[in-house]
């Protein structure tokens, strides 16, 4: 029972790593503000979240996961609600979405045959 504790926690600790790396990384990447603000809110949620449940069974039952549920709570309300704001002030600010062109729907293929 030990061993599949300590797997589960190193795992979701791992995973979290992981996927706080993949979103920087994202940021970094991504053309444009919109796209960036996915890739830093999505994984940072997720990210975090892994992280904080990982520390939480480290910790066991005692007050510090008390806190760690109380931050991961903040986390997951804060952090998908700043990233809104942050593209809605974004376009009202004048900054518009990099739209690709060349990417054609298949409602226009259907059309033009």
């Amino acid at each position: 029972m030990d061993s599949l504790l300590l797997f589960t926690k190193w795992f979701l600790i791992a995973g979290g790593s992981f996927f706080i790396l993949v979103g920087a990384i994202g940021v970094l990447r991504f053309p444009d503000l919109f796209t960036r603000f996915h890739a830093a809110s999505i994984t940072d949620t997720l990210g975090a979240g892994m992280l904080l449940f990982g520390f939480m069974l480290e910790a066991g039952a005692s007050l510090i996961t008390v806190k760690l549920i109380i931050i991961f709570l903040f986390l997951f309300i804060t952090s998908p609600t700043s990233a809104h704001a942050l593209a809605k002030a974004a376009i009202h600010g004048g900054c518009k979405p990099l739209i690709d062109n060349n990417s054609k729907s298949s409602k226009t293929k259907a059309n033009k045959h």
